[in-house]
């Protein structure tokens, strides 16, 4: 599960329990990563308030596919294979084409993103790159190189808050040693704006 205790489901008690049955998947399970937090409950709880608003939020103007997308991304360059795989299968599903996801994939893992992302595009996957490789490197420049391939400053927002979220979960799954579930990977919070309602499908 992971190199600190962690407290499953059927051993939870008090705000824990609580949490658990707002974030359990449809089998009951609950995903590890949000498990490793089970000994500071209220981590858990800002965290999976992060992620859904982060990228789930309706107010976002990014398909959500292609914050995923980023997610899957940031996660490959961090060489963190939980959220590569989780993110990948929920990417995949957004999709509804398999061939096209797995295309996706290839050229991540190949350094080709321009076979599958338009020009406008790439310039947000080099932002990311940078953000996570060399974060030091941006600079106003950054930003107006991000504006001139067409992103809006809400949308520069999106794709930055989706990359720093993705930072923060990577380093909480290789820091804490969290392994990839076996099944119900790739499931997402429901569509909506509802904080509180953090049901996975």
């Amino acid at each position: 599960m992971a190199w600190i205790k962690t407290i499953d489901f059927d051993n939870a008690e008090g705000k824990l329990k609580q949490i658990y049955k707002r974030v359990a998947g449809p089998s009951g399970k609950i995903d590890h990563i949000l498990m490793s937090h089970s000994l500071r409950p209220h981590t858990l709880e800002g965290h999976m308030k992060l992620y859904k608003n982060v990228l789930h939020h309706s107010a976002n103007e990014h398909p959500k596919a292609l914050l995923e997308a980023l997610g899957v991304y940031v996660s490959m360059l961090n060489d963190c294979s939980y959220c590569v795989e989780h993110h990948y299968q929920g990417y995949k599903r957004l999709l509804n084409d398999s061939n096209r996801a797995q295309a996706v994939r290839n050229a991540m893992e190949n350094d080709n993103l321009s076979s599958v992302f338009d020009e406008n595009e790439c310039h947000l996957f080099n932002y990311a790159k940078t953000l996570t490789k060399t974060p030091t490197l941006i600079s106003k420049a950054t930003i107006e190189q991000l504006r001139t391939a067409g992103w809006d400053d809400g949308k520069i927002l999106e794709a930055n808050q989706v990359i720093a979220y993705f930072n923060y979960a990577n380093r909480t799954v290789l820091g804490l040693g969290v392994d990839l579930e076996n099944s119900d990977i790739g499931l997402s919070p429901n569509d909506n704006d509802d904080e509180d309602n953090w049901g996975h499908n």
